[in-house]
């Protein structure tokens, strides 16, 4: 049988070539399926994609999944994880696919970009918009970053603080679950601060907001557990006295838990000097906080030491159960 130069017979060559238009002409099983199913499976994995960059990776693998993936569906479940930018990798691309969420009605994407554009991009109107629409939908974080707004009267003048206001959306949060909100309202009732005085239902929400916050540790610390059969089912009193807080040493160095993505984005975005901060204006003091001030002397100090600021009750309170209690130093003993 004659070959040719490449050493290939005719007949094979021929048959392959048969083999490559019958591939060609056959069916694909995947374009031939409905696109509310295809809508359905990346709605699934835009709410539990690990991260932003998974969730991107899966749209480049073909046409018609970068084409889908922008549906309104999908957008509008895409998840924290997925919208939980580094401050670094901040720029046009990622400020449109937010906008898009928004616009999509994504609750999570409404609230991040608002905190973003206010305390970031210093848009102060755009910004409490954004987290107003995610507060109308009941989502706790927005209703509790109102609050501080309104405690401190952020982008404003001293003038411009309305507690009443605050005390009412930091009600609402808490009523949500939100502990940090839950530990705010505890302290206005206790201080009498835009509501009436209340000592024993401020103890009873400060209670239940450190119920709630043992309980979350508690939960992440069993999923950290090596699942054996033989390891001792319960917790011993040394693991319970760390995550208390109480006898461990570590926990004045760690936060209690992980805050939202969003209070990450604006500690790294000032501490790398993305973005401005006016003479004299400081950050939260509470490391999982990142709040800056927008005036100067706008969040309060330690009484006792002076050196530590605070953009609300809650984060003074657990900052000083996690850190500032083992470095406070009264003014008067500065000088021993």
């Amino acid at each position: 049988m004659e070959e040719n130069s490449r050493g290939i017979s005719p007949r094979r060559s021929k048959r392959r070539t048969v083999q490559k238009i019958a591939a060609a002409n056959e069916p694909n099983l995947f374009d031939e399926l409905p696109d509310d199913l295809v809508v359905s499976v990346l709605c699934k994995l835009s709410s539990s994609a690990a991260s932003s960059s998974d969730f991107i990776n899966a749209l480049l693998t073909c046409k018609r999944f970068k084409s889908l993936g922008f549906h309104q569906l999908v957008l509008s479940n895409v998840g924290s994880k997925v919208l939980a930018v580094k401050a670094k990798n901040w720029s046009d691309s990622v400020h449109r696919f937010l906008i898009h969420c928004v616009n999509a009605g994504n609750v999570e994407a409404c609230y991040t970009l608002g905190m973003i554009r206010f305390y970031c991009l210093q848009n102060r109107g755009s910004g409490m918009s954004l987290m107003a629409k995610a507060a109308i939908k009941s989502y706790a974080p927005a209703l509790y970053s109102l609050a501080v707004i309104q405690f401190n009267g952020s982008g404003g003048s001293r003038t411009d603080k309305d507690l009443q206001a605050g005390v009412a959306l930091c009600a609402r949060a808490a009523f949500l679950g939100h502990v940090d909100a839950l530990r705010e309202l505890g302290h206005c009732f206790q201080d009498g601060y835009g509501i009436r005085q209340n000592i024993k239902a401020g103890r009873r929400l400060l209670m239940q907001a450190n119920t709630r916050e043992l309980a979350s540790l508690l939960k992440s610390l069993v999923k950290q557990q090596p699942n054996h059969h033989h390891h001792h089912r319960g917790l011993n009193y040394e693991q319970f006295n760390c995550i208390s807080g109480w006898g461990c040493s570590s926990m004045s160095n760690e936060p209690a838990s992980e805050g939202h993505p969003v209070n990450v984005f604006l500690k790294e975005w000032f501490e790398l000097g993305l973005g401005e901060m006016g003479e004299g204006l400081r950050l939260c003091s509470h490391k999982g906080c990142g709040r800056p001030e927008t005036r100067a002397h706008e969040f309060r100090r330690c009484s006792a030491c002076g050196t530590v600021h605070y953009c609300s009750r809650g984060c003074q309170a657990l900052d000083w159960k996690l850190r500032h209690k083992l470095e406070c130093v009264p003014i008067e003993r500065w000088l021993e």
